[in-house]
């Protein structure tokens, strides 16, 4: 394993502090705990929380600023980030409109940011992200929260800083996550830093098709295929999961997953726009690149998702973070 590291243990901590300095015009970094605000806070906004384990970047300390989060809490790698951080990160953008948690479908970050929630003095609700299509919705946990995350903190983020209410804020933030589906694929595993080699084993010939973004397995280890028959995999099961209808507009965004040249990403991309396109679906807003990763995986993830003119409206609304920026 080769990696640009003094201490394993120490990387989170040295990679945020680097984070911050980067981008100390937008955001600042907690430390104990730790936890990442953005500068210039709204009185009377809903604040918008969200985070995970880390390893995901820029998701989710890289969105946060104006039009998207006030705050992200950061775990170790694959880790749920601790109750005492989401606590501390909400009473720091409390401005008493309340807390909107935006939360990934993840056994650890569901449990911790209840257990967070519950012992909030300010209103609060909860957007619970499963966007991920590769698991059936009778699954026992429920679906994966995966790129999808990503459209969801940048529609309502947009609304709150227009001055939505907590209750509208949630109920939007619901709708977009029904309005949008996301499945991904690899052709070569994460390594992680602490486990020094790949989480799953794939031969030179195999692809795994939808997989997780914390190194896990997919649902079928398939013989490797070209670009276009991998993506009429993924866009088959995402159509019909949400059922676009004609002149439907579409959102559609190809995220890598950490180690795929853009140069793929576009081609990724463009098959996927041809393949909705021949059904007379609308490509009306876009997004490539890495977003939502897994590490160093190679692959990527297609999300799709179904607008109406409210939600177009906020996509398009200013945006100033560190990963997405526009308007501004």
């Amino acid at each position: 394993m080769k990696k640009f590291l003094n201490n394993i243990d120490d990387l989170l901590e040295e990679s945020l502090q680097g984070f911050a300095k980067a981008h100390s015009d937008i955001i600042q970094l907690n430390e104990q705990p730790l936890f990442v605000t953005r500068n210039k806070q709204t009185t009377n906004k809903v604040a918008l929380i969200s985070g995970g384990g880390s390893g995901h970047e820029p998701l989710h300390t890289g969105f946060v600023g104006l039009g998207m989060l006030d705050s992200a809490c950061p775990g170790q790698i694959f880790t749920s980030p601790t109750p005492d951080q989401m606590m501390a990160a909400a009473e720091s953008v409390n401005n008493e409109a309340g807390i909107l948690f935006i939360v990934k479908n993840y056994a650890g970050d569901v449990m911790n940011f209840e257990i967070a929630a519950e012992m909030l003095d300010c209103p609060y609700e909860t957007v619970l992200i499963d966007d991920d299509v590769s698991l059936p919705k009778t699954h026992s946990t429920g679906r994966r929260g995966v790129a999808g995350t990503l459209i969801v903190e940048k529609i309502v983020g947009a609304a709150a800083e227009k001055g939505m209410n907590l209750a509208d804020c949630k109920s939007l933030g619901d709708r977009v996550n029904q309005m949008t589906a996301t499945m991904g694929v690899a052709l070569n595993c994460c390594t992680v830093p602490a486990l020094g080699k790949p989480t799953f084993e794939l031969a030179a010939d195999k692809i795994e098709m939808g997989v997780g973004i914390h190194g896990e397995r997919g649902h079928d280890t398939m013989d490797i295929m070209s670009a276009t028959d991998i993506v009429k995999i993924i866009a088959n099961a995402i159509d019909a999961d949400l059922n676009p209808k004609k002149s439907q507009k579409v959102l559609l965004h190809v995220n890598g997953l950490g180690s795929t040249p853009l140069m793929e990403l576009h081609l990724i991309f463009n098959l996927a726009a041809q393949y909705w396109e021949k059904k007379g679906i609308e490509i009306y807003r876009s997004l490539v690149g890495n977003y939502t990763t897994s590490l160093d995986m190679t692959g990527c993830s297609i999300t799709l998702t179904l607008l109406d003119d409210e939600m177009i409206h906020l996509w398009d609304a200013p945006v100033n973070t560190a990963n997405l920026r526009w308007g501004c």
